[in-house]
């Protein structure tokens, strides 16, 4: 990866390419949402299906010459099947949001009902926040988890669905770090005759493994991300049964995209691949095992978590009890300049703004990719916690981030 060819070309993206590349291999990736993928996934990334566009589907494209093209979204398709268990399949989504924007193309009409967990309360924007489509074309209602516990409220969802009568309920979430009890988010669906979408866009790579129920066969359709804790090239995922396997196709092309990423199709591909062999099961568990780790360590500490722990890749600490002055925003830039890189995040009863929130969120997949075991992660956890408890002290963000470069020179990323 030395870019070699876009150096002679351009100078100032290659010095952004090593710029990022070093950025990478010297501090710990540790927002929930990302990932490191293996060279094989960049390497089909960056290929020459760049340079060919493939409407349509295997077998029925709107131009020639996509035998090859043909060939690689078969594969996809065929190894998300074997992963997940799906009837249907479609890989070509550019992303999470667009795979959630062809289920709601495929079955709801502008001004119905969705009902979805609170953006505050660990849901995402394309599950319905005002600033997103989804809140601009369908009319939202939301639920919560509950206030004292942090987990999902299921009897107030029960309750919510029965008086709002919403088409389509929304599971599968952003900051939840709680598995999802599937069938009962799917009862009180059947309950109001609404269809249940699962988004499992964080815990893809979990489920696939089961080391996280999976909603497959339980929700009517499944949605995700391909390139979070399932490690593939980055894109998203429909998963549906046969029935609905028409009206998704039709969602996604012509409804919501033009021709597909084919280099990020076969990048799929090839993480699948890499997803399908025994030791991505070890991987999944370690992430959750050090997730673990990082929570307990974090607790012992005196943070706050919201629903006391995890069960999942990532941990989301409260910080206003134990630092009521101290904002998300401004833990995650002491942290950063310590090298450790994770995100501010809302939490449930936020009394900030979103921009600027009370809570930190912190993953363990991109620290278990790079050979992190739990003793290391515990230390991790020490590191961050001395640098929340003194944002203010040079000295400290100084000495911790110097033992991360350690910690990064030890598990080195590419070699």
């Amino acid at each position: 990866m030395d870019h070699e060819h876009v150096r002679e070309v351009d100078p100032a993206v290659a010095d952004a390419l090593a710029g990022e590349r070093d950025r990478q291999e010297q501090t710990l990736a540790m927002i929930a949402s990302e990932n490191h993928v293996s060279e094989a996934v960049l390497e089909a990334q960056g290929s020459v299906l760049t340079n060919k566009y493939a409407e349509g589907y295997p077998g029925s494209r709107y131009y020639a010459g996509c035998e090859y093209a043909d060939e690689v979204e078969e594969l996809v398709i065929e190894r998300a099947k074997e992963l997940w268990g799906a009837e249907h399949v479609n890989v070509q989504p550019h992303s999470g949001t667009q795979a959630n924007q062809a289920v709601y193309y495929s079955v709801l009409e502008p001004g119905d009902k969705i009902l979805s967990l609170e953006l505050n309360h660990g849901g995402h924007l394309s599950h319905g926040h005002p600033a997103n489509f989804t809140g601009q074309l369908y009319d939202v209602e939301q639920y919560e988890v509950d206030p004292e516990s942090g987990y999902i409220d299921y009897e107030g969802l029960r309750d919510t669905a029965e008086s709002f009568d919403p088409d389509i309920i929304v599971s599968g979430y952003s900051a939840y770090p709680r598995t999802v009890d599937w069938e009962e988010i799917q009862a009180a669906a059947d309950a109001v005759d609404a269809y249940h979408l699962a988004d499992i866009a964080h815990i893809t790579g979990l489920v696939a493994a089961g080391v996280h129920p999976s909603p497959v066969g339980v929700a009517d359709f499944v949605t995700g991300s391909t390139h979070k804790t399932i490690r593939a090239g980055r894109g998203g995922i429909v998963m549906c049964d046969a029935e609905f396997a028409d009206d998704v196709d039709a969602a996604v092309f012509p409804g919501g995209q033009g021709g597909p990423l084919m280099h990020n199709v076969a990048g799929k591909a090839v993480g699948f691949k890499e997803a399908l062999q025994p030791e991505f099961e070890e991987y999944a568990r370690n992430v959750v095992d050090n997730a673990e780790v990082l929570a307990e360590t974090l607790r012992e500490h005196g943070l706050s978590l919201v629903s006391g722990g995890t069960d999942n890749h990532l941990v989301l600490a409260d910080l206003r009890d134990s630092h009521p002055d101290l904002s998300g925003g401004e833990a995650e830039d002491a942290l950063a300049a310590a090298n450790i890189v994770l995100n501010g995040n809302t939490v449930p009863g936020e009394t900030r703004s979103p921009f600027d929130p009370s809570g930190i969120r912190a993953g363990t997949a991109g620290l278990t990719t790079r050979g992190f075991d739990a003793d290391a992660v515990e230390e991790v956890g020490e590191l961050i916690y001395r640098v929340v408890d003194d944002v203010d002290s040079d000295d400290v963000i100084y000495e911790v981030g110097e033992r991360v470069v350690e910690l990064c020179e030890a598990h080195p990323l590419y070699e």
